[in-house]
């Protein structure tokens, strides 16, 4: 009786560790249908789509869009109208012939209509070599931000699988320990052992219970964060899907790549500001540079003594013509500027110079966390088969009177810690794997 229900134990046990599971099917929330289940790529593209961060970054590109017009607008013709009416309460006077003659009308008012176009300036030349530029920095924005949101959530997703597993793990056990303790109760009943052992399994199922409640309360703030992560509606229950054994079979990466900078976005937002800084110091010397351009305007003028019948005639007046404007002296303003431009310009150089030893030293150091990793997961690999084989014998041998009670709590506990000691381990090394692919500049954002 006993060796078959330990039989059956190890069966079920056996089954629940290769299937596919659905985290907080059960502990977590019951208002999601198990086929609604978000994998983690399923995660992550939701994340791409419904983060505020992503969003944001998508409404400052298209920010900088309107900018970029509002800056090229200028090569526009720029079309006024203006007004002017006045009053003279004194007019001017001047000698003619030796007379004194007041000139003007009291009233006047004029209605110029003039269309400005603009044929050269440094300032719009600016903005249209920097344009392209620009566009380029706002994309690369959101690339950065959506490489952050794949490796947070993927992150978050391996945490709350972490947890689910060790809320799985304490659960077996819990279901192991209530065997025990009723074998144990029953056998005291029976005068076959004492009652130390069934007090003991008494405790030990109170602690497991404890620490299983303990999780499950935990997951529900790890889940909460991966809905912050996510951009996930916080009224509604999330319910995710995962697959040990192909997240066990993706887990190798080629730690033979050698790390190339351009792949890196934060070695390439440094060059697009290098790109913008050249402009910006290119545009302090064309300062230097006069501004050109044509006009060509029509002005309605209205003169009259009489304020009621001002506009009872018109004396109109046109031109066409260019305007040169030539910046000869501004104190030291423009030298300034370029100097300060250059100063800039090297210390950018500076920053790309110190950007490309920290990557270096990331990767090393993400590269050593990796394999480091792999090899602790690997041997707790092999030290969860053991444990479980150490297990499983112990509790035959107790089941037929060879070992203490003792022993087989002993090798339960070593067995719960080879077991979480192994999802700790996995999810090390997943994380070690997403650090690893964004310090090769490898993360998959499509």
């Amino acid at each position: 009786m006993n060796f078959n229900r330990w039989l059956m134990l190890l069966i079920v046990g056996s089954w629940l560790h290769l299937q596919p599971h659905r985290l907080a099917a059960q502990d977590i929330s019951t208002n999601t249908n198990d086929d609604d289940g978000l994998t983690l790529e399923e995660c992550v593209a939701y994340a791409l789509k419904n983060r505020p961060a992503i969003q944001q970054a998508g409404i400052d590109q298209e920010i900088n869009t309107r900018e970029i017009k509002s800056n090229l607008s200028g090569w526009y013709p720029q079309i006024t109208a203006t007004y002017n009416a006045s009053k003279y309460f004194k007019r001017q006077t001047t000698a003619f012939r030796d007379e004194i003659v007041t000139l003007g009308t009291i009233y006047n008012s004029d209605i110029l209509l003039e269309a400005q176009q603009t044929f050269f300036s440094g300032d719009l030349l600016l903005a249209s070599k920097a344009s392209h530029v620009s566009r380029i920095q706002y994309e690369q924005n959101i690339e950065d931000a959506r490489i952050n949101t794949t490796i947070d959530v993927s992150k978050g997703f391996y945490d709350v699988l972490l947890t689910t597993e060790q809320l799985r793990i304490l659960k077996e056990t819990i279901q192991r320990q209530e065997l025990q303790y009723k074998d144990a109760y029953s056998q005291y009943q029976n005068g076959l052992v004492d009652k130390t052992d069934y007090q003991r399994a008494l405790i030990a199922l109170g602690n497991s219970r404890s620490a299983y409640k303990t999780t499950q309360e935990g997951i529900k703030y790890k889940l909460a964060y991966l809905k912050e992560l996510m951009g996930y509606p916080v009224e509604e229950a999330l319910m995710l899907y995962f697959d040990r054994q192909q997240m066990e079979e993706n887990i190798l990466v080629d730690t033979l790549q050698e790390l190339d900078y351009s792949h890196r976005v934060e070695y390439r937002q440094l060059q697009t500001q290098k790109a913008l800084q050249d402009l910006n110091e290119a545009s302090y010397r064309w300062d230097f540079l006069p501004i050109v351009s044509g006009y060509i305007n029509y002005d309605w003028i209205y003169l009259n003594n009489s304020s009621s019948n001002l506009y009872d005639k018109s004396f109109p007046s046109s031109r066409l013509g260019l305007r040169v404007a030539i910046p000869i002296f501004q104190g030291t303003r423009r030298f300034q500027n370029l100097s300060r431009a250059k100063l800039q310009t090297e210390r950018l150089a500076l920053d790309i110079d110190n950007t490309k030893r920290v990557l270096n030293s990331d990767y090393q150091q993400a590269l050593a966390g990796y394999k480091s990793n792999l090899n602790e997961w690997n041997i707790l690999k092999g030290n969860l088969d053991l444990a479980q084989e150490v297990y499983n014998v112990i509790k035959l041998q107790y089941e037929e009177g060879i070992k203490s009670y003792l022993e087989l709590i002993t090798a339960e506990t070593d067995l719960r810690t080879a077991q979480l000691n192994y999802f700790n381990a996995l999810y090390n090394l997943l994380s070690s794997k997403l650090d690893l692919q964004q310090a090769l500049g490898n993360v998959n954002i499509n």
